[in-house]
């Protein structure tokens, strides 16, 4: 199997797939330089045509990103999306990973971090 900057969603689909089940079934999307690519959710392929904005710009800056994006389908959930590059340094597709815990364990650092709670812990009552 090879990747290159003309793949089709067809053929990025199986490396989709694997990297999904790895991530515990995080959401992943992947798409070539130029052609659109896959979505997959909760173990299903979802989207054969797929693209989002932050797909697009790090195909475009080949640099990684760890954002929120303010549109899209994953609107206001953070993701990280990374480039993957062909031997000559050429950013030729790109995966994310849709990573739905981290507003949960913010919002946990940030319950644990109020000064009620943090009084609390300094009289061991939590």
């Amino acid at each position: 199997m090879k990747i290159s900057k003309d793949s089709r969603s067809c053929e990025l689909c199986k490396i989709a797939l694997a990297i999904h089940e790895l991530s515990g079934k995080l959401p992943i999307t992947m798409r070539s330089k130029y052609n659109k690519g896959v979505r997959i959710e909760k173990g299903n392929v979802v989207d054969m045509n797929y693209t989002g904005p932050i797909l697009e710009k790090v195909l475009q800056s080949g640099i990684t990103q760890r954002v929120t994006p303010s549109n899209g389908v994953y609107r206001g959930v953070p993701v990280c999306v990374v480039p993957i590059k062909n031997d000559q340094g050429e950013t030729i597709a790109a995966l994310g990973v849709v990573d739905i815990t981290m507003g949960i364990f913010e919002d946990l650092i940030q319950i644990t971090s109020r000064p009620e709670i943090m009084r609390l812990k300094k009289r061991n009552m939590l």
